[in-house]
């Protein structure tokens, strides 16, 4: 044999036997069971191979893929017609179940540049004369503006895909006088839009009562943790247990925890757990170690099954899905998964979803589970972000206030010419839903505040959709409605309740100069802008990255933590990376 095909059977045998000791050959297993029993544990630790050390990977991403095609219809809710499907929980376990992990086998190496991301089209101007009125589920989501931080501190812009303008405005809070009666404030302001001269912006706030801690109902939270292999990097699994250390520090003796993990299968490291035991808490938190595929459909179950095994009537019972949104084992196309996902809202426990890491992560997964399943998505990059999603905005991130809350618009024809909705390309729904209770829309929690942005074409201004008028259609009566530009319509469920309330708030004509309106209108118009920009929208015309940061830093207002001197350091660094 001649010395290269020597050295080619070498180098063959040599990738076989790497490949083969990466492969993971264990069954995914759909039962939803579970058990934790010592003798269990030993068994599985006999009969699996323990992982090797791991290493922090240096991730670098050059690039960002999108899905063929979108997950959803946009703008439209999936009907609850799926009946919810039981799961069964071994209850007859040891109160504590310590040296108890998830089923591992090596870890699965990164793929590098695979983030997935929903695409987007941008809303148009509408014709008001012609479809007056305009309706959307209210958002509370916050994950894209923490991911374009990321992007934005590693030194890239996001791509497209990842810019959803509605979640960048709504991560900062705003100035609405809580409500004097009932659990809302409805609020709006208008002015100029000042990226198109001529054109105004009408800012619509909706602020939810606040409550003091003291004063909440105990909570029932089952941790959910994806454990897999591709949670191994320290933006992952240990800043998820750094996260979780932190709520778990505000738990009392009333609330109670568990903790489900996921990987080729899924075990429970805690059960129910009262919130006092702080010790035991933190010692399951900190066994945590990552490796194998991820099965996550078949934790999902489980943390469900458990949740309503400790259901709490007039508790808060809620679970927290925490991963990178990488799911390849078990239930994995989004469909599914989001079938899966909105049975499960049927059982009165609530959904909030965390994101964490990059390179590989997978906003498309992670934004479809939140919105099926009666929840809120944010993306921790951060331990800073971690406080401010579970300790300084604990309240409106787990304790839900009202559910399936709309908001529709109605346009006063002979005074706005076009309109379009900024954001909330996803959450549109069709008119006829506002009032038809069966609709899913979003929740909101205590003391969560919203925001929405209209961009609005007066009478006879150009960029107005030309289309035929309407034959039958009766000229607008604009004097008995002198001034008001729209009518603002809420509808919400009040939490455990399946009938919707109703609330309204006339908008009259705003100032007519920019600097007239509040540090809120011009700061949240700020954002909207700098979102614009990052979509590349073909909307923003008269405003340059150089007005965009006078806007911002003229407008910071009170900012007590720092976040909107946080967004103009982002402006800033953005200006840079563009040129």
């Amino acid at each position: 044999m001649s010395r290269p095909n020597a050295t080619c059977l070498i180098a063959l045998a040599t990738a076989l036997t790497f490949f083969s000791g990466c492969t993971d050959t264990r069954q995914p297993t759909d039962q939803t069971t579970i058990s934790t029993t010592p003798a269990y544990v030993e068994k599985r630790k006999k009969e699996e191979p323990q992982p090797p050390p791991t290493t922090r990977l240096a991730v670098q991403e050059s690039s960002v893929s999108a899905p063929s095609q979108p997950v959803a219809k946009a703008g439209r809710y999936e009907e609850r017609d799926a009946d919810f499907v039981a799961c069964s929980v071994d209850m007859a376990l040891p109160a504590t179940a310590p040296n108890v992990m998830a089923d591992y086998t090596r870890p699965q190496p990164i793929q590098l540049n695979s983030e997935s991301y929903t695409p987007v089209r941008e809303n148009t101007f509408i014709n008001a004369s012609n479809d007056p009125l305009s309706t959307f589920s209210i958002d509370v989501d916050t994950a894209s503006y923490a991911n374009i931080r990321r992007f934005i501190n590693e030194g890239s812009l996001p791509p497209t895909g990842a810019v959803r303008i509605e979640e960048m405005i709504n991560y900062f809070t705003y100035n609405y006088p809580e409500p004097e009666s009932g659990p809302f404030n409805l609020i709006a302001e208008a002015g100029p839009a000042p990226w198109h001269s001529g054109h105004q912006l009408v800012k619509i706030g909706l602020k939810a009562k606040s409550m003091q801690q003291e004063a909440m109902v105990p909570s029932n939270l089952v941790f959910l943790i994806d454990v897999s292999g591709s949670m191994q990097d320290q933006n992952k699994l240990p800043l998820l247990q750094q996260s979780m250390l932190l709520l778990a520090d505000q738990l009392t003796a009333r609330d109670r925890l568990s903790i489900v993990v996921y990987a080729g299968n899924d075990s429970v490291v805690l059960l129910p757990t009262s919130g006092d035991k702080k010790e035991e808490i933190r010692k399951a938190i900190s066994q945590l170690t990552s490796g194998g595929s991820t099965h996550a459909s078949s934790g999902i179950q489980t943390a469900y099954a458990l949740a309503g095994q400790t259901f709490m009537p007039s508790g808060n019972n809620r679970v927290i899905l925490a991963s990178d949104g990488d799911f390849n084992v078990g239930v994995t196309d989004r469909g599914d998964l989001q079938q899966l996902i909105t049975e499960k809202r049927k059982t009165g426990v609530f959904l909030t979803v965390l994101g964490f890491g990059m390179g590989n992560y997978h906003d498309d997964t992670m934004e479809i589970l939140a919105d099926s399943g009666n929840g809120n998505y944010a993306y921790i990059d951060s331990l800073l972000e971690a406080k401010k999603v579970l300790i300084k905005e604990r309240a409106s991130t787990l304790f839900t206030l009202a559910s399936d809350v709309k908001i529709q618009v109605e346009f006063n024809p002979a005074l706005v010419g076009a309109y379009r909705l900024i954001g909330y390309e996803n959450r549109v729904l069709a008119d006829e839903d506002f009032k038809d209770d069966s609709k899913d829309a979003g929740e909101i929690g205590l003391g969560h505040t919203v925001t929405a942005l209209y961009e609005i074409i007066p009478p006879g201004g150009a960029g107005i959709p030309d289309v035929d008028g309407l034959k039958y259609r009766m000229p607008a009566q604009s004097t008995s409605h002198k001034g008001e530009l729209m009518t603002v319509k809420l509808r919400y469920k009040p939490k455990g309740q399946e009938t919707s309330v109703a609330q309204e708030l006339a908008v009259t004509n705003g100032v007519k100069a920019l600097y007239q309106t509040s540090d809120d209108f011009r700061f949240a118009a700020s954002v909207a802008g700098f979102g614009m920009y990052l979509k590349q929208s073909n909307h923003i015309k008269d405003l340059q990255y150089a007005e965009l940061l006078k806007l911002a830093r003229n407008s910071r207002g009170q900012d007590d933590d720092g976040y909107r001197a946080e967004f103009i350091r982002l402006l800033e660094m953005a200006e840079l990376i563009s040129h």
